[in-house]
């Protein structure tokens, strides 16, 4: 992910679902990355058991990448070599972040995450991640964007360049809030992995409300 805000806005991020069985899930994501433009694929630490989270992400990571959806794990950063994954997303604090970039930068994306008000987002911000994920990654309660996660991300892409990722809604019309606010990257969960017509239709629609509700000044 660029350190410049990428067009169009609310570019589409996904979170993997909780406790996926595997063998059901690959078949599932590869439709779904080949349905629109990703940008990543953010592994949630729930997705399989702590012990079975490194083997998952190994089988994840070749078939994101060859949809060309950078894949973050989350917080260890051992992982990231293990696997080969693109990048790690850091929630557990400002310390951790700054290891994390002096390990992996710049060769893998550095992400932030666990921000809670805007002081907190400045500060994480000196630090100079690639990008910054407001909201949590099982956030998506409503069907809406979490008010807080939204304010924080629109006032932070009005105002700084690194790049705001807001955790959607479990609605596919949740996108349509970011990309008004001109949050750069919107991710979504169970709007994708729990829609009626399967994760590659949630994807053609996510992309198609995307384009829809796009600014005209974008780009």
């Amino acid at each position: 992910m660029a350190k410049t805000a990428p067009t169009p806005f609310g570019r589409l991020v996904l979170v993997t679902p909780p406790r996926a069985d595997l063998d059901a899930f690959l078949p599932a994501l590869d439709a779904a990355l080949g349905a629109g433009d990703v940008a990543s694929l953010i592994v949630a630490p729930d997705l399989a058991a702590p012990a079975d989270l490194q083997a998952a992400a190994a089988r994840i990571v070749p078939i994101a990448q060859r949809h060309g959806a950078a894949v973050i794990l989350p917080d260890d950063t051992r992982l990231v070599g293990r696997t080969g994954a693109d990048g790690v997303q850091i929630g557990s604090g400002l310390a951790d972040l700054k290891l994390a970039i002096e390990s992996l930068r710049p060769e893998r994306i550095v992400g932030a995450a666990g921000i809670t008000t805007r002081h907190q987002a400045m500060e994480i911000g000196e630090a100079d991640p690639d990008y910054l994920f407001f909201g949590r990654l099982d956030g998506d309660t409503g069907p809406a964007i979490h008010p807080k996660s939204f304010d924080l991300a629109a006032w932070w892409s009005a105002l700084f360049e690194i790049p705001a990722i807001v955790m959607g809604g479990a609605t596919i019309g949740s996108v349509a809030e970011a990309v008004e606010a001109r949050i750069e990257f919107v991710a979504l969960r169970r709007a994708v992995w729990e829609h009626a017509e399967g994760p590659a239709a949630a994807v053609a629609e996510a992309i198609r409300t995307i384009a829809a509700h796009q600014p005209e000044t974008a780009g």
